[in-house]
């Protein structure tokens, strides 16, 4: 077997990078086959050819041998990879929605809302008149501010759940029991304080003006606003998380239903308890001096238990510790809304007001708490690293830039301030058809109602877009953070709005027959 030596350099420069062996060894043989070819050693070079083909066949051998096993090793690391690459949570995909999606989602969840406030609105209306309310005035501070627990805990319990569905913080069983059970702890650490905060705020909305303070009634509205703040979170929790749950499985985008079917419910939930515990606790205020005292008792004496629960999930810990302050502040501002109800129910010529309260109030604070919901949703997304980048913020939204801009929140806005007008048109002819209140509704009634309605949904939106975007920019959690006092100006702007028009219209002359009788 003849063989060259150029060939042989070739073939020992082909196996130089498997080892640093190999390389080493080509090059003493590549050295010994240029020193033999200087000295024309033809008798040695041949059997030194014949040595070099025989080692040089072994060293071929041993790295085809290790090309095939590097080869492999990389095949199974890559299908390892791909195999952990498989395995990885697949990151959530934005839902895409046109204007009649969003519009076919929540008109339903709406309407359903909006029935729910016509039926508070229907039971404010007869417990009115009932002996508590007549001889404790103060229970009608703590309409507007318990009613509003659906915006300080409920709906943002629905926002924030929804928010986690969404970005696929709930697509495991373990995740999502975490979130539940997390949540609902939380929740009823917050409700017991803001139901005993809104007691306080009672008693001295009520005191000042009176210059008169009774404990037995101060025990009265502490145990009732507790109890009630405490059994209607619970309830409207479970409800929710059943909602939102469900939702995500079918499809639909729980921000669009969720915090609506929230309202529907809570409203009538809150007010019926309200009302029937506080006419139990007063009856017993002649009878037994204990009972008021020992329910608030025992409700704040729960408080603990919920907080170590709380405090065992990351998320619900961060809110246990910095998110107290919008929900007591959405407390007082309710509260200046309900002394502004007590004020104007508590006179015979305005009587009218109380059916309608909570249906303006209501509707206003589905839609904005969607409207924020969805806002906060998208700045989510958009902060995770698999979303698009975020658009170019502005330094503060005009209110064209809200109303009529080409982004999906102006989308939303635009389809959520349409249903206003529809809406409680339907919602009038319902109160009207079931006899509801003490108003006819004439035609210069429904437009000052409307124009009411509609300028306070109006302000709501705006401030929803301003107010979640500023808190987003300063590092806040908008699901935390913004709901509670948007529903809460909502509170403020639609009492006052509605007591403003039912003044105006007794001064136009609007009075007899349908309006206070």
């Amino acid at each position: 077997m003849c063989v060259c030596p150029s060939e042989i350099v070739r073939l020992n420069f082909a196996f130089t990078g498997l080892s640093n062996a190999h390389s080493f060894y080509s090059f003493v043989l590549k050295e010994t086959t240029a020193v033999n070819g200087e000295h024309n050693l033809y008798a040695t070079q041949e059997s030194d050819r014949s040595e070099m083909v025989v080692i040089d066949c072994r060293v071929n051998a041993k790295g085809q041998r290790e090309e095939d096993a590097l080869l492999e090793n990389a095949s199974q690391s890559n299908e390892s990879d791909d195999t952990s690459t498989d395995q990885s949570p697949v990151p959530p995909v934005p839902l895409k929605e046109t204007s009649f999606t969003i519009g076919l989602q929540v008109v339903f969840p709406f309407l359903l809302a909006g029935f729910g406030t016509v039926a508070a609105g229907m039971v404010l209306d007869i417990v009115q008149h009932w002996k508590v309310f007549s001889e404790v005035n103060e229970v009608f501070i703590l309409v507007p501010a318990l009613l509003g627990l659906k915006g300080n805990l409920e709906m943002t319990l629905a926002s924030r759940l929804s928010t986690a569905a969404n970005i696929g913080q709930m697509d495991t069983a373990k995740e999502m029991w975490k979130m539940i059970v997390g949540n609902l702890a939380l929740i009823q650490v917050q409700a017991t304080v803001v139901g005993f905060l809104a007691s306080i705020a009672a008693v001295i909305f009520g005191w000042i003006p009176e210059g008169q303070f009774r404990m037995g009634h101060a025990v009265l509205l502490c145990a009732s606003s507790v109890a009630t703040a405490f059994i209607a979170s619970l309830l409207l929790g479970l409800i929710m998380i059943g909602v939102i749950v469900g939702s995500r499985k079918v499809g639909i985008n729980p921000d669009n239903v969720a915090t609506p079917i929230a309202a529907s419910l809570g409203d009538l939930i809150t007010l019926a308890l309200l009302a029937g515990i506080s006419t139990g606790l007063y009856q017993e205020l002649d009878y037994n001096d204990y009972a008021n005292p020992l329910v608030c008792v025992f409700f704040v004496a729960l408080t603990p238990i919920w907080i170590l629960i709380a405090r065992r999930i990351p998320s619900t810990r961060e809110v246990l510790y910095s998110g107290w302050e919008p929900v007591i502040i959405a407390m007082a501002i309710s509260s200046v809304g309900g002394l502004i109800l007590d004020k104007t129910v508590s006179n015979p010529n305005f009587a009218g007001m109380a059916v309608f309260t909570p249906v303006i109030n209501g509707v206003a604070g589905n839609l904005v708490a969607v409207q924020a919901s969805r806002i906060s949703t998208y700045l989510h997304m958009n902060g995770l690293p698999i979303a698009e980048p975020s658009p170019p913020q502005q330094k503060c939204p005009t209110p064209c830039s809200t109303f009529f801009g080409s982004g999906m929140n102006s989308r939303s806005a635009r389809v959520l301030f349409l249903l206003v007008a529809p809406g409680h048109l339907v919602f009038l002819y319902t109160i009207n058809s079931m006899r509801g209140g003490h108003t006819t509704l004439t035609y210069i009634f429904i437009a000052f109602y409307l124009a009411a309605a509609l300028l306070q949904v109006m302000i709501l939106l705006y401030l929803a877009d301003w107010m979640v975007q500023w808190m987003w920019k300063r590092g806040m959690d908008p699901d935390n953070f913004s709901i509670p006092y948007l529903t809460a100006l909502g509170d403020l702007l639609g009492t006052g709005f509605l007591a403003l028009c039912f003044h105006i219209l007794w001064l136009i002359g609007d009075r007899d027959a349908d309006v206070g009788d």
